[in-house]
């Protein structure tokens, strides 16, 4: 059985760069995300259901099966040297569920740090999102604390806006990149 096989069946396209295989999210990888969340470093910046497993796997499950607007949703990533090796996923959904700006997100298990898999990911969603759902621009909300994820989004083009509070009053860094920004 092929990885293409396997894969099938999320509706999102395949958004593969030379080193990834990055394909739409489906509960084959629920475990996998599940695991990944339960990693304090992982999830240090970002709020969820994490210590509770029920309402956590109820979560996960929701934001698989979600219906989102055409070409927007969440994205497994795997690396072509270990196909088998679940690495993490990004997201490119409405803000806050609702819109009307679209957010970009990425999240990756501990062992994919610092290798610049999370950029090289994320600059395929923002092309996907300039050239194909042709969005007029895309935000980041990022953990003012979270350096990693700031340069991600730096990285990938984004600039810093502005500081807002998330719905916990935390603050968060303000990143967006528009379509004549690249």
């Amino acid at each position: 059985m092929s990885f293409d096989s396997i894969r099938e069946g999320s509706g999102l396209p395949a958004l593969d760069t030379p080193r990834l295989f990055i394909r739409g999210r489906t509960l084959a990888e629920l475990e996998s995300c599940l695991v990944m969340d339960r990693d304090p470093e992982v999830t240090r910046f970002i709020k969820g259901p994490w210590g509770d497993p029920v309402v956590h796997r109820r979560f996960v499950e929701f934001r698989i099966n979600r219906a989102y607007p055409p070409g927007l949703g969440y994205w497994s990533i795997w690396e072509r040297s270990a196909p088998d090796v679940f690495v993490g996923w990004v997201m490119l959904i409405p803000d806050h569920g609702v819109g009307p700006d679209v957010e970009i997100g990425w999240r990756l298990v501990r062992t994919a740090w610092g290798r610049g898999l999370a950029s090289e990911a994320a600059r395929a969603l923002v092309q996907h999102a300039f050239q194909t759902v042709r969005l007029a621009r895309v935000i980041a909300d990022i953990d003012a604390r979270n350096t990693a994820s700031r340069r991600v989004a730096e990285k990938i083009g984004m600039r810093l806006v502005g500081m807002v509070d998330d719905e916990g009053g935390a603050s968060c860094a303000r990143y967006r990149v528009e379509r004549g920004d690249r």
